[in-house]
């Protein structure tokens, strides 16, 4: 695998591993809130039925110096043996249920505590009961933290085996890649003899009977056989990334003239009228001359697909500052603007693609674009044509190259069967 490959295994690794643990951590989180809101729901209505016993009965169940019992008859207060806490008894509530206000039940927090407290007009008078939930509240710290350290623990835990599973899953994915890279390379090395021998025939008919189609075969054929070489590279590049090809000065005008010549009978047959402008001399960019030439041949292929008879199609090479520009324009179906980002997504299909593979070419030729440092953008309308703009760093006259100067390697198309 490519150094590309490994590091997308690992992320796969890593994000599964986080999603099972970020399940889990989720799942004990979930159970814990249940767990803590039961108790403290619990928790309450046990006080509250402590507090109503002690209001009605003058007595308390709960633990000595946690309930205390306060009446008030006859304009006196009085409470039980035991010390009050600071701040009781709460003589404003006694006072407002003596007057022939409705029972009041409120929670006071103070001393470094919570009190429950109770104030109801009995038979004996005014009687407010305080309860101290000092004990309620350790169990509900200490449940949260057992459940803290529980899903901490859990949380590791998961992530471990996570990580485990995770290796397990995504390795049919690492042997997948694997086996496509062998296939590429088994398939390329194969393909290679029967091509050159083509290539070869074509040549020496040529040479015994010389012909305008002969010449054309012999260009198919040579430019299917760097399309194999390229492929047999990019195989070997996963074994050894450190030899990648050298960037060498490409004449993008050339490539344009060549591959509108290329196309004039195609044009001619389908009545399209295909015009080239160039700035009367050579473009410059540093890059790999056969992907190249694909990204200018499938652009003007791409046009003629789509431009229907009568069309005019644009093929402009120019310069504008320090980039080189390749423009194709047509008058042919266009897109719609909303697609013009994704046309660059891999099987990206737009309305009315039906059965058609839609935005798998325009993907391999930005992979190539981008492999040359540059951009390629699309802008269009429906039924008002499309324009493909590609943009590469130009190279000055005379300049020379840095021989360390290397290009990531491109990917020869697949399958360029492609809509916009």
């Amino acid at each position: 695998m490519t150094g590309t490959e490994r590091a997308l295994v690992r992320r796969a690794r890593l994000r599964m591993g986080l999603f099972v643990g970020l399940a889990v951590g989720v799942l004990l989180t979930l159970v814990g809130g249940v767990a803590y809101a039961t108790l403290v729901h619990n928790q309450e209505r046990q006080i509250q039925r402590e507090l109503a016993w002690g209001a009605a009965h003058g007595t308390v169940s709960g633990p000595v110096g946690c309930n205390w019992i306060i009446t008030l008859a006859a304009g006196r207060v009085s409470a039980g043996p035991v010390a009050l806490p600071a701040g009781f008894p709460l003589r404003a509530a006694l006072d407002r249920v003596a007057a022939g206000g409705e029972r009041e039940i409120t929670t006071v927090a103070r001393n470094g505590t919570t009190y429950h407290v109770r104030t109801e007009a009995t038979g004996r008078g005014v009687v407010q009961v305080v309860f101290d939930a000092r004990y309620q509240l350790a169990d509900r710290r200490h449940l949260l933290w057992a459940f803290a350290v529980a899903a901490l623990v859990g949380l590791i835990a998961a992530t471990a085996t996570g990580a485990l599973v995770a290796q397990r899953s995504v390795a049919p994915l690492a042997e997948a890649l694997s086996r496509q890279r062998r296939f590429v390379a088994d398939a390329s090395h194969e393909l290679r003899t029967p091509i050159a021998q083509v290539h070869t025939r074509a040549q020496l008919l040529a040479r015994r009977a010389p012909s305008h189609d002969l010449e054309r075969l012999i260009g198919t054929t040579r430019q299917l056989g760097e399309i194999v070489d390229e492929l047999l590279l990019s195989a070997r590049l996963a074994a050894d990334p450190q030899h990648r090809p050298a960037a060498v000065p490409v004449d993008l005008t050339a490539l344009a003239s060549a591959a509108v010549a290329g196309e004039a009978d195609r044009a001619a047959e389908r009545d399209v009228a295909v015009t080239l402008a160039t700035p009367g001399g050579p473009v410059r960019v540093a890059g790999v001359e056969s992907a190249l030439r694909r990204v200018v041949c499938e652009l003007l292929a791409n046009a003629l697909t789509h431009t229907p008879a009568g069309g005019r199609i644009t093929v402009t090479v120019r310069t504008a500052r320090d980039l080189a520009e390749l423009v194709v324009a047509d008058t042919g179906d266009g897109f719609d603007p909303a697609d013009a980002e994704r046309l660059f997504d891999r099987f990206h299909r737009g309305a009315g693609a039906g059965d058609r593979r839609f935005g798998l070419g325009l993907a391999l030729l930005q992979e190539v674009v981008t492999g040359h440092g540059g951009t390629i953008v699309a802008e269009g309308r429906p039924g008002l044509g499309a324009t493909f703009t590609v943009r590469l760093p130009a190279l000055a006259d005379g300049r020379s190259l840095t021989p360390s100067r290397r290009l990531f390697p491109v990917h020869p198309r697949r399958d360029f069967a492609w809509r916009r």
